[in-house]
């Protein structure tokens, strides 16, 4: 214990984040500390990220209410990047020049948080959570941003594993049409390849982002008769997605990675749904055993919202963002706050999160969990 007070206390004295030396350690007033978000809020894309950021308010209200952390409450403002990295940008520099954000939570998007990472860099302030931004933005992030999430790679690892398990190899890509949905698609070949399932995926295809495209990617899909389509699209389109891939003749089983929303699926498709497995990178929310599942309910109970695996990981990293900002003491400086992130450990009932030792994804944690007809989840 003694070691690690000291390693601490070193890191806390040196220079940790990686921008330029005179970046600022930002503002903060004695009763409130402003955390900014860029992110997709609208369209089809926008449906989950509401989700994630309610379930974030959830705990920085909570904790607001209860006298903040060090005595300053917390505020979240968002703006809409509508997935644009321009328009990332500028709301980055629109959030710490006239919103005085002293750090920034759970941005989305890897071309977005790609193209402002620069910003972060610039001006020292941290990014502490994430949804949706691929394995290698993370990596041209490091020193800049602290990611929550499991990593692509590990979850594209965890459903190629489970399908080759039950004798599946025939397997298709369905994914957004951007840098991300490319690396996932590389992700998920290169774990076909490694398991030896097969030399490649049997087809693929890519959504633009308003959607417009969706029944071709189906035609495309159901023309290689996979027996399994790993789906990496959020929101309503997933739905139409396999729609159209039965209308066309084929019938695969779907695997959604962790940004489809299951029971959205399910209750858009009606009678017509079978099912859809979903890794999901937090763990079970209606735990009757995890302390923090249990709170996230409790949370929700109150506010009138119904729990989900989308909300409950926008908690969870609020719960990471709030443990960093309590650790970085009252005398709350951007440099400071960096080397906490960079020394963290922390145990959030079933998720342990670990930054040290450079780490720049705190989470390996990823579940398989089936969405029904009947309108939930089941393990």
């Amino acid at each position: 214990m003694r070691r690690r007070t000291l390693n601490l206390a070193a890191a806390l004295a040196l220079p940790v984040w990686s921008t330029r030396a005179r970046a600022d350690e930002g503002t903060v007033d004695d009763r409130e500390v402003v955390l900014g978000n860029s992110a997709i809020l609208s369209g089809p894309l926008g449906r989950a990220v509401q989700g994630f950021l309610a379930g974030a308010k959830l705990h920085f209200d909570a904790v607001s209410s209860q006298g903040g952390v060090n005595g300053r409450r917390i505020k979240l403002v968002s703006l809409d990047d509508e997935l644009k990295p321009d328009q990332a940008v500028a709301n980055c520099k629109t959030l710490l020049a006239k919103e005085r954000a002293f750090a920034f939570f759970g941005n989305v998007g890897s071309a977005t948080i790609a193209a402002s990472t620069a910003v972060l860099r610039e001006s020292g302030a941290p990014l502490i959570g994430n949804f949706a931004v691929s394995d290698s933005v993370r990596d041209a992030a490091a020193g800049a941003a602290y990611f929550v999430r499991a990593t692509y790679g590990r979850e594209a690892e965890k459903l190629v594993e489970h399908l080759g398990t039950i004798g599946i190899q025939r397997i298709a890509v369905a994914t957004l049409a951007n840098p991300g949905g490319e690396e996932v698609l590389a992700l998920v070949r290169q774990a076909v390849r490694a398991g030896k399932l097969a030399d490649d995926v049997v087809a693929s295809a890519a959504m633009r982002s308003d959607g417009s495209n969706i029944v071709d990617m189906g035609r495309t899909l159901a023309a290689a008769q996979p027996q399994a389509v790993i789906v990496f699209v959020s929101g309503p389109p997933v739905a139409e997605l396999m729609k159209t891939v039965w209308a066309a003749g084929a019938q695969p089983s779907f695997y959604g990675m962790s940004v489809v929303d299951g029971l959205l699926a399910a209750r858009l498709l009606g009678d017509a749904f079978k099912s859809l497995a979903i890794s999901q990178v937090v763990p079970w929310p209606w735990s009757v055993s995890d302390p923090e599942a249990s709170t996230y309910r409790r949370l929700c109970e109150a506010a009138g919202a119904a729990p989900n695996h989308v909300g409950f990981e926008g908690y969870l990293n609020a719960r990471v963002a709030v443990e960093g900002l309590r650790r970085a003491g009252r005398d709350l400086r951007r440099s400071r706050l960096h080397a906490v992130m960079q020394q963290m450990t922390l145990r959030l009932g079933a998720l342990d999160i670990d930054y040290t030792g450079a780490r720049h994804t705190g989470s390996r944690f990823v579940d398989l969990v089936l969405s029904t007809r009947g309108g939930r989840y089941v393990r």
